[in-house]
């Protein structure tokens, strides 16, 4: 199988992208050519020790959030704390250092200070980003929550339009058997045609058998001879 992705050429130095690949160059694989014909890649096997994912390597039993210490960062508040009250102080420090610096660029623009003050400004945007991701497990659950939520809202809203649906199709239903005549005015209007039928053929058989001649065929033999 040819590989799409290009190959640099030998003596190229490796260049690791800080972003994923475009999904194409993965869609590309895995057409339905290449599945048809086995082709297609097999996903990737479970990672059970150390990967590398932009460049950086990272242990598949790391937690999720890692403490800054593992990360080599000084840590600047205790370790049990509030979260709210620690992001206002971050928040208020970074903004006392930022015009510290501002203030250092003005009268001494030279000053080795300047280095430090940098520093500090990166170690604190580092703290306010590490105490936002202890957030992201709160996060997920919330989102959870609140998907699982609005799907259950919807199908109430479903469950509730189709009983609407129901009852509708049940009251069209019961206006139809009402507006049905009864069945025992058609049994007597049926009747009574039988009973006129019944007289008439007894009337008719009277009548032939008095003369001995039908009715119908005393009327033929007059139309006859008129003719």
């Amino acid at each position: 199988m040819s590989n799409p992705l290009p190959t640099p050429p030998e003596g190229a130095q490796n260049t690791v992208s800080s972003l994923p690949l475009p999904p194409m160059q993965y869609i590309n694989l895995y057409t339905d050519e290449n599945i048809k014909r086995g082709r297609a890649p097999k996903p990737p096997l479970p990672i059970h020790d150390t990967y590398k994912m932009f460049g950086n390597t990272y242990n598949a039993d790391d937690a999720i959030i890692r403490p800054l210490e593992s990360q080599g960062f000084k840590r600047l508040y205790p370790q049990h704390y509030d979260r709210k009250r620690e992001l206002r102080k971050l928040n208020h420090s970074l903004f006392v250092n930022f015009l510290d610096l501002l203030d250092l660029l003005v009268r001494c623009p030279d000053s080795p200070h300047r280095t430090a003050k940098v520093e500090d400004l990166t170690l604190l945007f580092i703290h306010i980003h590490h105490l936002l991701n202890e957030f992201r497990p709160h996060q997920a659950r919330e989102t959870l929550r609140v998907m699982l939520e609005l799907q259950k809202r919807q199908r109430i809203e479903t469950a509730l339009r189709f009983e609407k649906h129901l009852n509708k199709v049940k009251d069209i239903l019961q206006q139809a058997l009402m507006s049905l005549p009864d069945t025992s005015e058609l049994d007597s209007k049926l009747t009574v045609p039988v009973e006129a039928m019944e007289t008439m053929d007894t009337s008719s058989q009277d009548e032939t058998s008095s003369d001995g001649c039908n009715p119908l065929d005393r009327l033929m033999c007059e139309i006859i001879d008129k003719m």
